[in-house]
């Protein structure tokens, strides 16, 4: 784009330009191009850099961001960041127009600011405002989506369901339960997430190392003990047991017998077979076993299931039993993130066509990090996605 406007300005004989570099003849100013994905390595040690401009910048990252930002040193340097508005959960959007840090100035460009449309194109938008309004306000106006079609959870239905039991008029009723993601190693952290009947209504992360099992363990084996339910103390705690949290039922069997109260704690592999295997999905005439790679999928879905049935019975007042919905309390700690998290992972295929949960590794590359809380949040329904009763067993 930089070589079409030097030329189209007649400026050709003013600057070199080179594959990965435009130098101006006059001045000594240097343009120098930088892919993010395969050289972010090599920005690191970028020195004397004015502006940064990041253009088609949607798909940046975390990760990306904390490289680039403290890459600029120099006095009055900037960072120019230009991208087409994709999802409200992006980094990037979040970043810098949801809440923009100090000094930021955010800007707004929509086609009707263009002087260079052609008619040609006018008719193109005037068309496609016509036959979608929705897909025009984000295409050409520059309006985030909410939902992501290939997410398994739509974010919708999570704003739907945040204190939809109020709306409903409906209290919740049945059993207490404690979600309990275990950290693995390097920047995952620990998380869990709080439940009475259909209600989440209380959730906490923190930092832990793999030789901190003991220390988190107690931590929720101790807010279990002290969830209050039907005038007896003590919530149901289901873990994740995999990898560090292998050893987390002996810890919690330990903590037990120290204090002489049993709390109860079932594990759960992520792995592991489809629940019910043989039992039909849905009405969809497909068996648990077929439809399912792993028993994560199937709670996921199982839990976007409710999700969709609670956002229907609060947006379009279709009857919906009490006991097929899931709510959010608006008092949640960390509710905004546990949204965000819940509607990141997209739906995907093993190699034998059954569907599964994008996995940690794949949402990695993406630039997004471990979902802790949605996994303490989904563990949470395992039981109510299984129909009740011990899973695998203590």
């Amino acid at each position: 784009m930089l070589k079409i406007q030097i030329e189209r300005f007649g400026l050709r004989h003013k600057f070199k330009i080179l594959d990965n570099k435009i130098t101006c003849y006059a001045t000594g100013t240097e343009f120098v191009f930088y892919g993010l994905w395969r050289q972010i390595d090599e920005i690191k040690s970028l020195e004397g850099i004015d502006v940064h401009w990041a253009e088609e910048a949607h798909l940046l990252s975390e990760e990306q961001w904390k490289i680039l930002d403290p890459t600029l040193r120099k006095e009055g340097s900037q960072h120019w960041i230009i991208f087409n508005p994709r999802l409200v959960t992006d980094f990037v959007y979040k970043r810098f127009v949801t809440n923009p840090p100090p000094d930021t100035v955010v800007r707004k460009i929509d086609y009707d600011e263009n002087p260079f449309l052609s008619e040609t194109i006018m008719k193109v938008i005037e068309a496609a405002k016509a036959e979608d309004e929705d897909n025009y306000r984000h295409i050409y106006l520059g309006e985030p989506m909410a939902d992501d079609e290939s997410a398994v959870i739509k974010r919708t239905w999570l704003l739907s369901a945040v204190d939809a039991h109020k709306k409903l008029g409906i209290e919740p009723s049945g059993k207490r339960r404690l979600g309990f993601d275990i950290a693995d190693a390097g920047e995952d952290k620990c998380a869990m997430v709080a439940s009475h009947g259909q209600l989440a209504y209380w959730s906490d992360m923190w930092k832990a190392g793999e030789d901190e099992l003991l220390k988190s363990c107690t931590k929720v084996w101790t807010k279990a003990r002290d969830i209050e339910e039907f005038g007896t103390q003590g919530a149901s705690i289901i873990y994740d047991a995999i990898g560090v949290g292998a050893g987390a039922g002996a810890k919690f069997n330990e903590l037990n017998e120290a204090n002489q109260i049993r709390i109860h704690h079932e594990k759960f592999f992520a792995g592991g077979g489809a629940l019910r295997p043989d039992s039909q999905y849905a009405k969809t005439g497909i068996k648990n076993k077929d439809f399912f790679s792993n028993v994560k999928a199937q709670v996921w879905w199982g839990v976007a299931d409710r999700l969709r049935d609670t956002h229907n019975a609060i947006s379009k007042g279709e009857k919906v039993s009490p006991n097929d919905m899931i709510f959010i309390s608006g008092e949640m700690p960390n509710l905004t993130k546990l949204i965000d998290e819940l509607s990141m992972p997209k739906r995907d295929f093993d190699r034998t066509g059954k569907v599964k949960v994008e996995s940690k590794d794949d949402l990695k590359k993406r630039g997004i990090p471990s979902p802790n809380l949605a996994d303490a949040f989904v563990m949470d329904y395992v039981t109510v996605v299984a129909g009740g009763g011990s899973i695998w067993g203590k």
